[in-house]
C-alpha cells in the first residue's frame, strides 16, 4: 500500500513514522510536509486546500489511500473529492467536518443525540452581546464558532476580558459561542470511525496553555500525555457508548455518515463525560504521544475506517508504559512567532518536526509557531516525562519556549474527578 499524507506538522511526522513502520506499507508521501518529514518521506509542494490538486498528486505518485491531518482541507471538502476520484481516503467529508467547522452544528448535534455537553448560545451580532454575556458566568467561555486552530477560545471570569475577546471575533464577521463552563480534568479521546462503527485509541490529556501552571493565552496545545493514570479503565468505554457513538448515528441518520478520526474533547466528572468539543482530525499534539505506543499496524487500521471495513479489524494492541509530547515553540507564539531562528538537536531520536524549513546556509531554521515537539516514553509517566525533557535538553532554538510541567500534576496525584 503507498500512503499519501496531508499536512505539515508534527503531528504528520508521527503518521508517517507509524505508517512506514507497517510491514503492508511500501511507500509513504506527504504534501507539503517539513524539512523533518523529508527524512521519513517524499515530499510534495501542494496546495492542500485544492481536492483538484491533492486529487492529481494522488494520481501522479499511485497513492492507495490518501490520509488528511489537518482540518481545514477537510472542512474544504478535500476528501470527498479524493474520493470521487476512486481513492481511499482516511477523512471525513465536508459536511460531516461541520462537527469540527461549525460549534454551532456540534451543539445540535449532540443536542439530537442526547449527548451531555455544555449549555450555549450563538451570537451573530454585536447588540445582542451584552444580554447574552449577562446569562453566563461567573467563568465565561467564549468560543469563535468557526476554525481557530485552537486559539478562538477565551475562559476567563473577567466579564471585560470575555466581552472584549467576543466583541473582536464579531468585528471580524465571526458569530461567537458563549458556554457555561463545564468542571472536571479534560480528556482527550481519539475515535477511529466508519459510519456507525468506533474503535477508541487511548485517552490523552492536552495542555492548551501556553505556560506553566495553567497560565497565559490558549495555544494549539503545548504538551500531551497519555494513558491517564487518574481515569478509570471503564470510562473509555463510557465516552465511547454516551458520547461518540451516539453522535456517529446521528451523523449517519442525518445522511452525513463520519469516516475518519472523531476526537471528543471533553470535561469529566461526578456525572460522567460532557462534551467540550469535537475535531473531525487527529489533535496535535495528542497525536505524537498516542501513537507512540500503538503497537497495531496504523495502515491497515486507517485503510480499514477508510473502506468501511472497520468492524473486521482485529482489536488495537498497545504497548506497555507512557508516552510524553513536548512542544517547542518559537518566541512570541501564541502570537505572531518569530521564524528564521537557527534549530540545532533537531536531528535527534524522539524529535518530530512543525514548523521548521531549511535555512540559506543548509541547516534548519523556524518556520511557525510550533517548531518542534519532543516525545518520550517510559515505563511509567514519570519515566516518560524524564525522557521526553531530556530531549529536549539537547534542542536548541533562540528564543524558544516549552512548559515544563507537562503530566506533571498527573505524576503528582493532583488530578482527580470531583464525585
Amino acid at each position: 500500500m503507498r500512503v499519501l499524507v496531508i499536512g505539515s506538522g508534527a503531528r504528520e511526522h508521527a503518521l508517517l513514522i507509524a505508517l512506514a513502520a507497517d510491514p503492508e506499507v511500501s511507500a509513504v508521501m506527504c504534501a507539503p510536509g517539513n524539512a523533518g518529514i523529508e527524512t521519513v518521506a517524499q515530499t510534495y509542494p501542494v496546495d492542500v486546500a485544492s481536492g483538484e490538486a491533492v486529487v492529481a498528486l494522488a494520481r501522479e505518485r499511485g497513492a492507495d489511500l490518501v490520509v488528511i491531518g489537518p482540518e481545514v482541507p477537510l472542512v474544504l471538502g478535500v476528501a470527498d473529492a479524493v474520493r470521487e476520484a476512486g481513492i481511499a481516503c482516511f477523512g471525513p467529508s465536508a459536511a460531516a467536518a461541520r462537527i469540527e467547522g461549525s460549534k454551532a452544528f456540534a451543539k445540535d448535534v449532540m443536542a439530537s443525540a442526547g449527548v451531555r455537553t455544555a449549555t450555549s448560545e450563538v451570537v451573530d451580532t454585536p447588540a445582542l452581546l451584552d444580554a447574552a454575556l449577562n446569562r453566563f458566568g461567573p467563568t465565561w467561555v467564549v468560543k469563535d464558532d468557526g476554525l481557530a486552530a485552537g486559539k478562538g477560545v477565551v475562559v476567563t471570569q473577567d466579564r471585560l476580558t470575555a466581552r472584549a475577546h467576543a466583541a473582536e471575533l464579531l468585528e471580524l464577521g465571526h458569530p461567537v459561542l458563549l458556554e457555561s463552563f463545564l468542571s472536571g480534568p479534560e480528556v482527550s479521546l481519539f475515535c477511529l470511525v466508519d459510519g456507525e462503527t468506533v474503535v477508541p485509541l487511548l485517552p490523552a490529556q492536552d495542555h492548551k496553555r501556553v505556560g506553566d501552571g495553567d497560565t497565559g493565552p490558549n495555544t494549539g496545545g503545548m504538551g500531551a500525555y497519555t494513558p491517564l493514570p487518574w481515569l478509570p479503565d471503564s470510562m473509555v468505554q463510557r465516552i465511547v457508548d454516551e458520547v461518540v457513538a451516539p453522535v456517529a448515528a446521528e451523523m449517519v441518520a442525518r445522511g452525513g455518515p463520519f469516516t475518519g478520526l472523531l476526537y471528543a474533547g471533553l470535561a469529566v466528572d461526578g456525572e460522567g463525560p460532557a462534551v467540550i468539543e469535537f475535531n473531525c482530525r487527529f489533535g496535535d499534539p495528542e497525536t505524537q504521544a498516542v501513537l507512540a505506543l500503538l503497537d497495531s499496524p496504523l495502515g491497515a487500521a486507517l485503510y480499514a475506517a477508510s473502506t468501511g471495513t472497520l468492524a473486521d479489524l482485529p482489536p488495537l494492541q498497545w504497548k506497555q508504559g507512557s508516552a510524553v509530547t513536548v512542544v517547542l515553540a518559537a518566541e512570541n507564539y501564541p502570537g505572531r512567532p518569530r521564524t528564521g531562528d537557527a534549530i540545532t538537536g533537531a536531528e535527534n531520536p524522539g524529535v518530530l518536526h512543525a514548523g521548521t524549513a531549511h535555512g540559506r546556509n543548509g541547516g534548519l531554521v523556524s518556520a511557525g509557531g510550533r517548531v518542534l515537539s519532543v516525545v518520550g516514553t517510559g515505563a511509567d509517566l514519570a519515566a516518560a516525562r524524564t525522557e521526553a525533557y531530556d530531549i529536549m535538553a539537547r534542542v536548541s532554538l533562540t528564543g524558544g519556549h516549552f512548559r515544563t510541567d507537562i503530566g506533571l500534576s498527573a505524576v503528582e496525584g493532583r488530578i482527580s474527578i470531583p464525585s
